[in-house]
C-alpha cells in the first residue's frame, strides 16, 4: 500500500480550488464593458482531451442546438464557440425567483495545441456541443 505524501495532495488541492474559484469568478462576473448588448455574458465550461491526431472538445452549453453556435478558428490558433443561451418562455412573461443557470450570449475561447486542425465531427449530445478537430500539419 503506498502513503500520500501530504504536501503533495494538499498542493494539488489548492490548485483545483484556485482554478475553481477562477472558473466561476469569469463566469458571474464581467467587466463592464462587456455588458453591452451583443457582448458575451458568460463562458460555458469544456473539457479537452487528446487522442493521437484528434482533439476532442466538450462544451457544456445545455438547451441550445448545434446550429445556434458559431465555431471558428482565430488568428492565434484559438478555437472559439459563441452563441446565446436564450430564456426559457415560461421565464420571459414570469417573476424569476431563483436564477442559477447562465442565460444570454457566450463565447469562450480554448487555445489548441500548435499545428494546423480541420474540424471533422460536431454534434450536440447531452447538452454538450461535441467537436473533433483533427491535425492536418
Amino acid at each position: 500500500m503506498t502513503t500520500r505524501n501530504p504536501r503533495s495532495w494538499m498542493w494539488a488541492e489548492a490548485l483545483q480550488m484556485l482554478d475553481e474559484a477562477d472558473r466561476l469568478q469569469r463566469r458571474f462576473f464581467t467587466e463592464v464593458g462587456a455588458r453591452e448588448r451583443h457582448a458575451p455574458s458568460w463562458e460555458p465550461p469544456v473539457d479537452v482531451f487528446s487522442d493521437g491526431d484528434d482533439v476532442w472538445l466538450f462544451f457544456a452549453v445545455p438547451g441550445v442546438s448545434a446550429d445556434e453556435m458559431e465555431v471558428l478558428v482565430d488568428e492565434a490558433g484559438a478555437l472559439i464557440v459563441r452563441g446565446e443561451r436564450r430564456l426559457p418562455l415560461p421565464a420571459r412573461s414570469g417573476s424569476i425567483r431563483r436564477l442559477e443557470i447562465p442565460y444570454g450570449r457566450f463565447e469562450r475561447r480554448v487555445s489548441l495545441p500548435s499545428g494546423r486542425f480541420e474540424l471533422f465531427a460536431r454534434q450536440v449530445d447531452h447538452g454538450c456541443l461535441v467537436l473533433g478537430l483533427r491535425r492536418i500539419a
